[in-house]
């Protein structure tokens, strides 16, 4: 098996694991009971806490732990929208988010809010000064992701958080793709919400966070007990929370090391894949993307067809997000770049994660060469 999916879910690390399994077996009190057995569950609520806040270069007090990303997303925008009800109606996101951030942007359009859905380029980046004319008198929130999930491509987030700054609107940016992958300082980039999911670090499935900049007004999305400080009630996954903390502090300490591994073997597979198939070109911007991120565009060949093909093989790869496989339609981020239906189809998805290795990478652009021109004799 040679797994290349890392964007949809990463292999959880062992050290990880390790540190969670005493929470299921041994310390599983909880947290918010007041008696000496559930203190452990308390201090280890604490040390993630730290730990997440230190990887985003934020405060513990900061850091909400959450059911993962896509409960992140939910709460941001409808958190902010139901406290600045009355205050502004408008938000502004990209054509090309999550649909963590696009149906909960759908969802509050039927609420009675406007929402700007701003464009991209050919690369999928998009244009501070579109964010900027979009901005209006009743203008709240501004959600644009850090990292795109299907082509890799960086925004520019610490220009769209100056701009959100010097208009006193609150920024929220999607990090699930970026966290744990690539350097983040909540502070230089003027973020003032972001969200993050453990499992795709090699952390536990199941476990996220919500960074909440001390001082915004956002109301809770989940209601009942006083738990995460009265904003995010139910009881704490412990194990996963402390998991979560270990897989992004240990994400951190190898960034350097790991990010200039990947980045190698992400240009090393790219180069093999030009070389040796014709007619291909790569989505998404050349240099401004994440290390680990390789999505291609093959002509001929339809990417549902490959990726079984490809499955056969024992080869794992993606025609872009895990949480619209078997949708019939094609990419909404790869029309939203410009490309056809019939260009978007014909793309997929390689990811590269911190166990694959440069054998793997050459064996699968051997067998991904081989399917694409029995394909295309077909």
């Amino acid at each position: 098996m040679i797994y290349l999916d890392n964007a949809a879910t990463t292999r959880l690390a062992p050290e990880v694991l390790k540190e969670m399994l005493p929470y299921y077996e041994e310390y599983y009190g909880n947290p918010s009971s007041i008696y000496y057995f559930s203190a452990s569950c308390r201090d280890a609520l604490d040390n993630a806490r730290q730990r997440v806040a230190k990887a985003i270069a934020a405060r513990p007090s900061e850091i909400f732990f959450t059911g993962g990303g896509s409960e992140s997303d939910n709460w941001a925008l409808e958190g902010i929208a139901s406290a600045a009800k009355g205050k502004g109606n408008h938000v502004i996101t990209t054509s090309i988010e999550h649909h963590a951030v696009l149906n909960t942007a759908r969802y509050l359009e039927n609420m009675g809010y406007r929402i700007t859905y701003v464009p991209v380029d050919r690369n999928g980046m998009v244009d501070p000064g579109d964010i900027k004319k979009a901005i209006t008198k009743d203008t709240i929130l501004i959600s644009v992701m850090y990292a795109n999930n299907e082509v890799g491509t960086l925004q520019p987030i610490r220009e769209i958080g100056s701009i959100a700054r010097d208009n006193g609107i609150y920024l929220h940016t999607d990090a699930v793709q970026a966290a744990g992958h690539i350097p983040i300082d909540v502070n230089n980039d003027m973020v003032d919400l972001l969200s993050m999911s453990a499992h795709k670090f090699n952390g536990p499935k199941g476990v996220g966070a919500l960074y909440i900049r001390e001082g915004v007004d956002i109301h809770p999305l989940i209601h009942g007990g006083a738990q995460e400080r009265n904003r995010r009630a139910g009881t704490e996954n412990v194990p996963g929370i402390v998991g979560m903390g270990r897989a992004i502090e240990t994400a951190a300490e190898r960034s350097c090391e790991e990010n200039a591994r990947i980045t190698h073997m992400r240009d090393v597979m790219t180069d093999k894949i030009f070389s040796s198939i014709t007619d291909v070109r790569l989505n998404g911007h050349p240099d401004k993307r994440l290390p680990g991120i390789i999505n291609i565009e093959i002509d001929g060949v339809s990417g549902d067809t490959l990726l079984m093909n490809l499955d056969m093989a024992g080869i794992y790869v993606s025609s872009g997000s895990a949480c619209t496989s078997g949708s019939p339609e094609p990419s909404h981020v790869l029309l939203a770049m410009g490309k056809t239906e019939e260009e978007a189809r014909s793309s997929v998805r390689i990811s590269i994660g911190r166990y694959n290795t440069e054998e793997e990478i050459g064996i699968a652009v051997l067998e991904l060469a081989q399917i694409v021109s029995r394909l295309r004799n077909i």
